[in-house]
């Protein structure tokens, strides 16, 4: 989502279905060394922007965080809804809108604190 390129056009890149790549995005299948190599250099990343968070969840260095779970954020961001939420956003120019907009998530998630 980040590249703008859709699962179907990865598939293409790679000789994969769109569901392959699906299944390999979402941990169902594990996908080999070559496989994670040609999906790289297609998307233009190294290889370990992969990895991450690996050396946290090892116990060895934390990187950017103090503990081993990932802040909220960043969890969100990573999320395909936070993504697609944040980009859109983004797009917005006007700032009054923008204003507007992050008002209304404010009052829908008091609403959410509200009922529970």
């Amino acid at each position: 989502m980040l590249i703008g390129m859709s699962q179907e056009r990865l598939g293409e890149l790679l000789g994969l279905t769109f569901q392959q790549v699906q299944k390999y995005e979402k941990g169902v299948n594990r996908i080999g060394a070559g496989r994670l190599f040609d999906v790289a250099r297609i998307l233009g990343v190294p290889i370990d922007y992969f990895y991450e968070n690996v050396s946290s969840q090892l116990g060895q260095g934390r990187g950017f965080s103090e503990s081993d779970d990932s802040p909220p954020v960043m969890e969100f961001v990573s999320s395909g809804e936070g993504l697609q939420l944040s980009l859109a956003f983004m797009r917005i120019k006007d700032a009054k809108v923008r204003k507007r907009v992050l008002d209304l998530v404010k009052s829908l998630a008091e609403e959410k604190d509200d009922e529970d």
